[in-house]
């Protein structure tokens, strides 16, 4: 007999944590499964741990309401229950009067979504907060913010289990099977299946679309493309001039090279963005000149010297080079018509923003 659980969740990243606490705490205990040997692994570590305010996204998308609605219960979570963060602030700027009418863009954008402590400010109003940024003009976005996304997750999966969770990691889902009423998880190198259940959640993030694909009675036609966007950070060794996080305008697949800082105050700039045919999370130290060449439009006086290649991320996205940025599809039964059944594709930038409200749209969907 296959093992039966209340719901399975496939990918232990941010999102499928956040999804799966939700499942507990409604009493939906899950099974969390996940192919690294620990959680988080993939997009979830490698970003830049921004709590994102939700100004970019299209008027209706999913990515400007869950990002709203996200980042108030991700605040509120996290100073719940301790997890490191801080509401840093975020200044976007105009790097001349040319870029000027992006930055319109953005706050209408902004305030249509509703984001309503959006500030404009002019050059000297921006020499004040920050001496060091030279630029036209710039919006403040005070409740954009930084968070541990390590103890995040932490937190997520400890009241997760609080409540019935299990994650069970170096588990790599080969297929799913349906046989009276359930979904039968089959793993890499197994005859059987090893567990079933009438829930499933396909949150596995970068591999989403190709557990989709493995997925018996699921319709391809239900499945989008995935596409590769690869983001490099750069790291800084020193001390930077500047509180809050810094942006320029957003450029074509994501928001430009910008700097963060992690709650140490240690700064990283990125991430760029490059278009890859397969996950890879190198890091070219010969990109170091073009960095140093996006990082000085923020901070003119920076020493390259102190500026070394850090690490990557890969952006799972659902449209590619050229085509207008795609929105989170987040898909259940009324959508494919496969009972008990959620699929999430494209959960990249606002994600770690927008979790704990992901999660209750999913839980909304299976409801």
């Amino acid at each position: 007999m296959v093992e039966t659980v209340d719901a399975i969740v496939v990918g232990a990243g941010v999102v499928g944590l956040a999804i799966a606490r939700d499942l507990a705490l409604a009493g939906r205990a899950p099974l969390v499964l996940d192919g690294e040997a620990q959680f988080g692994s993939w997009t979830s570590s490698r970003n830049s741990e921004v709590i994102h305010a939700g100004l970019y996204y299209p008027e209706g998308s999913l990515k400007a309401r869950l990002c709203v609605e996200g980042r108030g219960l991700l605040y509120d979570f996290c100073k719940a229950r301790g997890v490191p963060h801080r509401r840093t602030g975020k200044i976007i700027f105009a790097h001349d009067a040319a870029q000027t009418g992006e930055l319109d863009a953005i706050e209408a954008r902004g305030r249509q979504a509703g984001v309503r402590d959006l500030i404009r400010l002019d050059r000297d109003a921006v020499r004040a907060l920050e001496p060091e940024l030279a630029c036209a003009g710039a919006l403040l976005s005070p409740s954009t913010g930084i968070v541990d996304s390590h103890a995040l997750m932490l937190a997520l999966l400890g009241e997760a289990e609080a409540h019935g969770a299990m994650l069970v990691t170096g588990s790599r889902v080969a297929r799913i099977a349906r046989a009276g009423g359930l979904w039968q998880v089959f793993l890499d190198g197994a005859d059987e299946a090893v567990v079933a259940s009438p829930v499933l959640v396909n949150s596995a993030g970068l591999a989403a679309q190709e557990l989709a694909l493995a997925i018996e009675k699921l319709d391809p036609a239900h499945v989008p493309p995935a596409f590769y966007a690869r983001g490099v950070y750069f790291t800084y060794g020193g001390k930077v001039p500047f509180r809050h996080l810094i942006y320029p305008v957003p450029e074509p697949g994501g928001l430009g090279t910008h700097l963060t800082l992690d709650l140490n105050g240690q700064a990283r700039f990125g991430p760029d963005v490059e278009w890859i045919d397969a996950v890879d999370y190198t890091v070219d130290p010969a990109r170091h000149a073009k960095f140093a060449a996006a990082a000085r439009r923020i901070w003119p006086a920076l020493d390259p010297a102190r500026l070394q290649a850090g690490y990557a991320g890969v952006r799972p996205k659902i449209t590619g080079p050229g085509e207008a940025a795609g929105d989170f599809v987040i898909s259940g039964p009324a959508d494919h018509g496969c009972a008990g059944l959620v699929n999430l594709f494209g959960i990249e930038s606002p994600g770690l923003t927008s979790s704990m409200a992901i999660a209750r749209l999913v839980s909304g969907k299976l409801d």
